[in-house]
């Protein structure tokens, strides 16, 4: 059995506590809360051992009433390897102990790809972070993108991605972000940060990005145009993305209209907090004009990266190879609609 640890339960940290507890082959030594609120209180309720990541906080937890196994120290040397899901800039800090007891650690999208010894993509670059020391799963976005760009590069060959983010403001418990009642070009050059991010998967392929932030916590929606080398018709693309066990493609037929409709639908599936690990792309969007590919995706900023860390912590172990860990972690997850 694999013993993962986890350091930070917030939006990401226990989504990917709840799919390590899934797996067959993986344990889950614990998780770490900087402090005792709700999310520590349903670790706690999970059966999920707590460990406080800030020593000087443990009188905290037992005030609340909250048992701790220890500190996350303990839970770091306990671990064959530590999901950082710290906010952004936390995991570059925790570096450092990661190393101190050499456990292989994972970090996600917010922190810097020169940290790293590889940025992780399951699908696009599996093979690349077997035997890594410190592996970083890109953000959501570049999750969604790569996951759509690596069977049309492998299948077609891609002459230049181009596509327009429209991203939420922010996730539902962020209270404090914004636009609240605007549209803002984020950011106003091109291109935004996610182009940049998909190079640290396939370093040559050719793609511009453009972000739009707007007042909406849902999911994040990407319009997207790929010239193609080979030119497929829409059927093919379909036939060809439909074959991927991560995009979901969403049939004309349900009449899902946009991100409310396709979280009514997770909700209607008993996803639990109605997460969509999968792209969504529209089926009736996917068109071909010339070598010009057309289609809209939508991407569930909570919850995509998720089975990506699954698959990360086996290629750092060299525990499965790629289709074998994919397969496994959509099983053990219900990855499939």
């Amino acid at each position: 059995m694999i013993r993962v640890g986890i350091n930070g339960y917030g939006t990401i940290g226990k989504r990917v506590a709840d799919a390590v507890a899934a797996q067959p082959d993986m344990e889950l030594v614990g998780v770490a809360k900087t402090r005792p609120n709700f999310e520590a209180e349903t670790a706690v309720s999970k059966g999920y051992p707590l460990y406080a990541a800030i020593e000087d906080r443990l009188p905290l937890f037992e005030e609340a009433g909250i048992d701790v196994a220890g500190g996350v120290e303990e839970l770091v040397e306990a671990s064959d390897v530590i999901v950082d899901a710290c906010p952004s800039g936390i995991g570059a800090e925790n570096k450092a102990l990661y190393e101190e007891y050499d456990t292989p650690a994972l970090y996600q999208g917010g922190e810097d790809a020169d940290l790293v010894d590889v940025s992780f993509n399951a699908r696009g670059n599996y093979q690349e972070a077997e035997g890594a020391d410190h592996v970083r799963v890109v953000s959501c976005n570049t999750t969604g993108l790569s996951r759509l760009l690596a069977p049309l590069q492998e299948e077609y060959g891609v002459q230049k991605a181009r596509v327009t983010l429209v991203r939420r403001g922010g996730d539902p418990g962020q209270t404090g972000r914004g636009p609240i009642n605007d549209i803002l070009p984020n950011p106003v050059t091109l291109p935004s940060h996610h182009g940049p991010d998909v190079n640290t998967i396939f370093p040559s392929l050719s793609i511009d990005t453009l972000g739009i932030k707007v007042p909406a916590t849902l999911m994040h929606t990407h319009s997207v145009n790929v010239q193609l080398e080979e030119v497929p018709t829409a059927e093919e693309v379909r036939d060809l993305l439909g074959a991927e066990s991560r995009l979901f493609l969403v049939p004309e037929k349900y009449a899902i209209d946009g991100a409310g409709k396709l979280k009514e639908f997770a909700m209607d599936h008993g996803r639990p907090r109605a997460d969509i690990w999968e792209n969504c792309i529209w089926d009736e969007s996917i068109s071909m004009e010339g070598d010009d590919l057309y289609l809209f995706q939508a991407i569930h900023q909570e919850s995509d990266v998720v089975p990506e860390n699954v698959d990360a912590v086996r290629a750092v172990l060299g525990a499965a190879d790629r289709d074998e860990s994919m397969a496994r972690t959509d099983e053990a997850m219900g990855i499939g609609f």
